[in-house]
């Protein structure tokens, strides 16, 4: 689709509609009155020729293209209210910005990518814990922004994909040497014997590596659990066992030959993360930094 001669206003319009779910919602964001919102609606959809929201009886689902266009939009629209928002009096701050996450991610790839804004001033309160926790949190208003491993379920949060983690089956050098080719021959049944380490007592990440790679459940226990990706990683590339882990966490040290993928199928199971928060703009132009910031670091993940 071509948005470079769309107009700018029914963009953002869009964009407001497609976060907040609903006309209503978007007209309450934007200060306009909701025959205004969908007479804009209307217009863009003309000029587009194609239909981006589904009416239904409470709000408005969006289409596939609608969804595109979203993707398309959100960064470049986001940094331009980020630009253009309200400028803090001076001697002031604005507020912190408060983004949650899972421990692994924030501290290894996301931290590192936010710096920049920590060193222009922008304030960071992170939390870290598990997705549906928080969630709920976010729902509350205790965060501002969430990276969840899960798309959140109904419209109460405005989800966007955020970025794909791989998943790889790996250990250590000299678990790799003993197993050799094994695995790919004789599948899990060459890794009996081999210590399992894992996140969590009822293995997650491995089950569903076994299901999509092997075709068939996991029935094993873990010898040993860490709940921190980054501990499993520890132990894995000390030579306690092997482990399934996201590629973005253990690339560096694949690279090094200090951990040795025992597989590469050609379709590796994959989880979408996504940046999620509550429908309409933020009082803290902040917010819109940090999100913009994400998205297009993401794309290099």
């Amino acid at each position: 689709m071509e948005t470079a001669s769309l107009d700018l206003n029914l963009l953002r319009t869009f964009l407001a509609v497609y976060r907040s779910g609903s006309f209503t919602g978007a007209a309450r964001l934007l200060g306009l009155s909701q025959p205004t919102v969908t007479t804009q609606m209307r217009a863009l959809e003309r000029q587009t020729g194609r239909e981006l929201f589904e009416r239904l009886p409470r709000g408005v689902a969006p289409t596939s293209v609608a969804d595109e266009l979203a993707a398309r939009i959100a960064v470049p629209l986001d940094e331009l209210a980020a630009v253009a928002g309200p400028t803090p009096p001076a001697g002031t701050r604005a507020e912190p910005v408060h983004l949650a996450g899972p421990a692994e991610l924030l501290c290894t790839t996301v931290l590192p990518a936010l710096a920049p804004l920590v060193a222009e001033g922008v304030r960071l309160r992170v939390s870290t814990g598990l997705t549906d926790p928080l969630l709920e949190e976010l729902r509350a208003g205790r965060h501002d922004l969430v990276i969840a491993t899960t798309r959140p379920r109904g419209r109460t949060l405005h989800a966007v994909p955020l970025m794909d983690e791989e998943f790889v089956l790996v250990a250590a050098p000299a678990w790799a040497e003993r197993l050799r080719d094994r695995p790919a021959v004789e599948g899990p049944a060459a890794l009996h014997g081999v210590p399992l380490i894992t996140y969590a007592e009822d293995l997650p990440i491995a089950r569903r590596y076994w299901r999509h790679v092997f075709g068939r459940r996991l029935s094993r226990t873990a010898a040993a659990t860490v709940p921190d990706l980054r501990g499993v990683l520890a132990a894995v590339a000390a030579g306690a066992g092997f482990s399934v882990l996201p590629r973005y966490l253990c690339q560096d040290l694949l690279e090094s030959g200090a951990l040795v993928a025992l597989l590469e199928p050609e379709d590796p199971p994959i989880n979408t993360g996504f940046l999620v928060q509550r429908p309409g703009a933020s009082d803290n132009p902040d917010v819109a930094r940090v999100h913009a910031l994400l998205l297009r670091s993401a794309r290099t993940w």
